[in-house]
């Protein structure tokens, strides 16, 4: 067997074909490689016991502690029987439960002063914390006993010969202690491991050799042992991610663009003088650094971002009319319909009098008794050009006439969405994209639209939210960042409180009459929600299933329901409408237009309305079930509120239990408005997500033991190694082991996600 062949190997037929299916269908682990990558999540020591008062709710967890007592009790008249077990950890306690047949085997063996580790799920009954059927393994067994699941194994015991006990990533399915027997069972072909590390990299940092690393990390000695382990595979990792990264920079250099240097007395300049504020400093240094990427005959590949609110589509508009300016084209591709509706309407409403003078106009969505083509604000300039929208439900004249204006050039600049990318759009010379929300978009459609220009156009793209330097350094690692931190001038503060509904209703009822109020003084408020609610819904919600930590085991609220019960209830008499996804464009068009024009009081919508949507006059948001949305989620679809110069106001309204993780990641966002500091949170609060892949291409996580926040050292040092490396040798001729651990790494998919220009 080759070295790399080893690592290949399939699971089935080291460890038999019914763990090796539960490895793959519940963990993503599929060869002897995947299983030695899957490292222990902590370490108990042997004789200390798991600290019991700060289990996490609704969590999966493993604990090692002592059985303090154990009863039976019957119900039913007798009929029912349940054993109730206590454990302790000297100070805390934790209470068992089994029912049935299955209390037999734990009776007899969770005996007190036995010591076990214990799986399953953290709960709450009678206000105290419980694990209900949890599975166990006996860390000293008697004759003939093993495992508390049936099985009678004393091998898995033997895993735990070592001072140190590895606490494995696990499932409901397979314990802890199942995987470390499986580990066990692969551990010898850790010796065959290929070190992707150059033998100078590795020796000037002082960092251990491949194999040492995964036999320690697995089955260490000492702490020494695990530090050791640790600091050499979160090398690996940031090393690999960094060299495939500075490689992606290196090819980048060596393509050819076109220069868009936009010459005086253009759309620009013409822009700029009717604007009715000054750009913040920061929106002037950071279209400095755009334009002075776009003078370059290479591509340019940017990453702006910014707080919520911060001006980021100021500054992509004058970019786009800068290219324009130069004699090409802009696009400005948005992740929905309505996002990009509401960007059309917002550079159209930017361009005020410029429409006019300039002739610059828009193509609306066709409206009845209206031709195509309609509504051409005529001007006479050498410089006028047309801004096109471009959606997949256009009618059929409107969409020929945006296609044709977009191939002969007559359009300078194009809004649309996914449309955007089908075959037949041609463009005359696109020189600039602009992507908003960037993880939105699939791999192929960002390639599609780079292949359409006569030269890779150069290209922006736009976050929704801040992100951490080094979450930009890993994930955006192939492009330059600029920053926006600054908020524009006459922007009202935002209060957020967390609306705790099942522990004390009457604080629900108290959000509506804020809502109530608010509406009295003449202002607006938007009421969201995580499901639609029509006979279409999946289960759970669109894509929005709760997330860790979340108990409920009802459906997530819908849109439709609570628009009915408000109309009904607590906001009977005000002006309701329902806003989302699967409504037909030209409505989901009204009911905005109307909302921004003052007409619609409340606004019941999905996430439709998470980004780019500007009502100034809306000034209160309640977010129902707001523990089913992530932390950078909230602080986005908080950003809507708060955009005039009257306070904004946003109620994270949830049933979440008040000890649970999904609660305080409500207060956090409650605590603070900084969205680079909620970032932080958000990425420390997930788990092994994958910052390469997005979350729902299913791709194994890459980043196992290297976390972005708490390692930026070691990302910044691999960065700087990375760089001179790809330098001295671009192909990585030299170094085949690290182009192996490339290959393993970045499989296709990942390899086209790290291609964001």
């Amino acid at each position: 067997m080759d070295r790399v062949s080893a690592f290949d190997e399939p699971l089935k037929k080291l460890l038999g074909g019914a763990t090796a299916k539960v490895m793959a269908d519940h963990l993503d682990l599929h060869t002897v490689g995947d299983l030695l990558h899957h490292y222990p999540r902590r370490y108990e020591e042997r004789g200390r016991l798991t600290a019991l008062t700060d289990l996490p709710l609704d969590e999966h967890v493993t604990v090692v502690a002592q059985v303090a007592e154990a009863r039976v009790l019957t119900f039913n008249n007798g009929r029912g029987r349940r054993l109730e077990v206590t454990l302790t950890d000297g100070s805390g306690r934790l209470q068992l439960v089994f029912f049935g047949h299955g209390v037999h085997k734990p009776h007899k063996e969770l005996l007190p002063g036995r010591r076990a580790m214990f799986a399953g799920k953290v709960s709450v009954f009678n206000r105290k914390m419980q694990l209900a059927h949890p599975t166990y393994q006996l860390l000293e067994t008697g004759p003939g006993e093993g495992a508390g699941d049936g099985t009678g194994d004393r091998e898995a015991v033997d895993a735990f010969a070592g001072r140190l006990l590895p606490i494995y990533p696990a499932c409901k399915q397979l314990d802890s202690w199942r995987i470390a027997k499986a580990v066990d069972t692969v551990l010898p072909s850790a010796r065959e491991a290929v070190d992707p590390l150059p033998a100078a990299l590795r020796e000037g940092r002082g960092l251990a050799p491949l194999p040492e690393a995964l036999l320690k990390v697995h089955r260490p000695q000492t702490k020494a042992d695990i530090a050791l382990a640790r600091d050499r595979l979160k090398w690996d990792e940031a090393f690999v991610l960094q060299v495939a990264l500075a490689r992606r920079r290196y090819a980048d250099t060596q393509l050819p663009a076109v220069a868009r240097r936009p010459g005086p007395g253009g759309l620009l300049d013409a822009f700029d003088a009717k604007l009715p504020f000054t750009l913040t400093d920061g929106q002037q240094k950071v279209s400095k650094e755009i334009f002075d990427d776009l003078a370059t005959e290479h591509p340019m590949h940017r990453l702006l971002q910014g707080e919520v609110g911060s001006g980021k589509t100021m500054v992509a508009l004058r970019a786009m009319l800068g290219v324009v300016d130069a004699g090409g084209q802009a696009a400005m591709l948005a992740p929905t319909e309505v996002l990009a509706q509401q960007h059309h309407r917002s550079i159209t409403e930017m361009m005020g009098e410029l429409a006019e003078n300039w002739g610059l106009w828009r193509e609306a969505p066709p409206q009845e008794g209206r031709r195509s083509g309609d509504g051409r604000a005529l001007g006479a300039s050498e410089q006028a050009t047309k801004v096109v929208l471009l959606t997949g439900s256009m009618g059929a004249a409107a969409r020929r006439q945006a296609l044709l204006d977009l191939v002969t050039g007559e359009a300078g600049i194009v809004i649309g969405t996914h449309a955007l990318i089908e075959d037949k759009v041609k463009f005359h010379d696109l020189g600039l994209v602009v992507v908003d929300e960037q993880h939105r978009f699939g791999v192929e459609q960002r390639d599609a639209l780079r292949s359409k220009g006569k030269q890779p156009p150069h290209l922006l793209v736009m976050t929704a939210t801040p992100i951490p330097r080094t979450v930009a350094m890993t994930v955006f690692g192939d492009l330059e960042t600029s920053v926006l931190d600054q908020l524009p001038a006459g922007r009202s503060p935002i209060a957020s409180h967390v609306v705790p509904a099942k522990d004390k209703p009457h604080f629900l009822a108290r959000a509506w009459e804020r809502v109530r109020e608010e509406v009295e003084k003449g202002h607006q408020a938007y009421v969201v929600c995580p499901r639609i609610g029509d006979d279409e819904d999946e289960p759970g919600g669109k894509g929005k299933k709760a997330p860790e930590g979340d108990g409920e085991k009802r459906p997530p609220l819908a849109v439709l329901e609570i628009a009915e019960q408000l109309s009904g209830g607590p906001l009977a008499g005000l002006r309701i409408e329902v806003l989302h996804g699967r409504m037909a464009p030209e409505d989901k068009d009204d009911v905005m237009r109307r909302f921004a024009a003052g007409e619609v009081d409340v606004l019941v919508a999905t996430t439709v309305i998470e980004v780019g949507v500007n009502v100034p006059n809306a000034t209160v948001m309640v977010i129902m079930d707001a523990d089913r949305f992530g932390v950078s989620q909230l602080h986005q679809l908080r950003g809507r509120v708060g955009r005039g110069s009257a306070p904004g106001l946003c109620l994270l309204v949830s049933e979440a239990h008040e000890a649970s993780p999904a609660r305080a990641r409500l207060s956090a966002v409650a605590a603070t408005l900084d969205g680079f500091e909620l970032s932080r949170i958000d990425l420390e609060q997930r788990r092994e997500g994958d910052v390469l892949g997005q979350a729902q291409s299913g791709v194994r996580s890459s980043l196992r033991m290297l976390t972005v926040i708490d390692d930026e050292e070691v990302i910044a040092a691999a960065r700087e190694e990375a760089v001179a490396v790809v330098a001295a040798d671009p192909g990585l001729e030299h170094l085949p082991e690290l182009r192996t651990a490339l290959d393993a790494l970045l499989d296709k998919e990942r390899e086209q996600y790290l291609d964001k220009g």
